[in-house]
């Protein structure tokens, strides 16, 4: 069955998606007639630690539509749009969208409930910049939100399961995921935080944090593969020891996965093998 196609032979749209995951949904849902890019796409770096280029500045500075998250995740955002003001462009903050307060978990992509919020806006605002596809960008929206379809039904599956049992984070990176199965999340909330901001935890915390993996209270450890610490490290070698699996997580898109719902099916699947092991 053929997609939808667009009309007319204007440019494409600029737009920019601050994370990748962004700009992927940006590159679905706008397909042919967009040129997309994305300044926090590189799965070894800290997304914490970004230094923006003069590229990225010029990226910034073309973008007639751009997506930002919030929740301080990507506050370097606010100086890059206002080095080059543009009345007509058109800036997605999804905290705003959304409604969430300053001080939440950030990762608000790892919220099943997201993706399609962001997506209905981004078709929106597309519409808006080219009114004579607006059809093509519905008839993308709804591909896009039906590859969630097997995403969406294991976390049921996993919900059905699963519910209730009891994990650890090296910091929650994948908390509203976790959430939205019913997991139950053991991990101090100090310790994640201090993971998160980069500080050392109490030692109380990491005491704590390894009394459950040397103790076997937790089915399986969540690990930021993307953010390496030498205290995750230790965490993360200390569940193998103990034969508690480890979930690997990230915080933007790997090279290895062409969208993000198969990126986010892809550590679901291995989160259904690691609670099937641990």
């Amino acid at each position: 069955m053929e997609g939808p196609s667009p009309v007319g032979s204007a440019p494409p749209l600029v737009v920019l998606g601050t994370e990748n995951f962004y700009a992927d949904l940006l590159s679905q849902i706008g397909g042919a007639r967009v040129k997309v890019s994305s300044l926090l796409n590189d799965p070894n770096a800290d997304p914490h630690a970004f230094e923006s280029s003069a590229e990225d500045a010029a990226n910034v500075a073309d973008a007639q539509l751009v997506i930002v998250n919030g929740i301080g995740y990507d506050d370097f955002m606010e100086k890059l749009l206002n080095a080059s003001p543009n009345a007509t462009r058109i800036v997605i903050n999804v905290q705003q969208l959304l409604g969430i307060a300053d001080g939440a978990n950030a990762h608000i992509w790892y919220d099943p409930g997201t993706m399609p919020k962001v997506a209905a806006a981004a078709t929106t605002d597309l519409a808006k910049l080219d009114p004579a596809n607006a059809a093509y960008f519905s008839a993308c929206e709804q591909k896009y939100l039906a590859a969630f379809g097997p995403v969406t039904a294991e976390i049921a599956k996993l919900k059905a399961a699963d519910s209730g049992t009891p994990v650890a984070f090296t910091e929650p990176v994948a908390g509203y995921l976790a959430a939205a199965i019913g997991l139950e999340v053991l991990t101090p909330e100090g310790f994640q935080k201090s993971i998160e901001d980069g500080t050392d935890p109490a030692p109380g915390d990491v005491a704590a944090e390894e009394d459950l993996l040397t103790g076997k209270k937790v089915r399986v450890l969540f690990y930021n593969s993307q953010v390496v610490s030498p205290i995750t490290s230790s965490i993360h070698d200390l569940a193998v020891a103990n034969g508690i699996p480890v979930v690997g997580v990230a915080e933007t898109i790997p090279a290895a996965y062409s969208t993000f719902q198969a990126w986010q099916l892809a550590q679901l699947d291995a989160l259904e093998q690691a609670l099937a092991h641990g």
